[in-house]
């Protein structure tokens, strides 16, 4: 989930951006919140993989994209296709076979 903020905080830089341009303080606020989420995501990281398997801790890191859709549709109010949902199902499933083959 932390890891998916980053992209929460880089569109939301990106919508400030849009509106007012370099001037904007919002603007640098969110890419101050994106470089720290990712300095604390980097320190976090380094804990978890030091106590699990590689292979699991990299399969269960690609459900931040069921959390990135998730802020997508709920912050942003952006849509979900048909193929965003398979794409997703598609991911949920590779995690499983990798985590229920450990």
């Amino acid at each position: 989930m932390l890891f998916s903020l980053t992209s929460v905080f880089s569109k939301a830089a990106s919508v400030w951006y849009n509106k007012e341009g370099l001037k904007s303080l919002m603007l640098f606020l969110f890419l101050f919140l994106m470089v720290a989420n990712c300095g604390v995501y980097a320190l976090l990281w380094q804990k978890v993989i030091k106590h699990f398997e590689l292979n699991v801790v990299y399969a269960n890191r690609e459900i931040y994209m069921v959390w990135s859709q998730i802020w997508a549709v709920f912050i942003f109010h952006e849509s979900l296709s048909v193929s965003n949902i398979i794409g997703l199902l598609l991911v949920m499933i590779g995690v499983l076979v990798v985590v229920t083959h450990e």
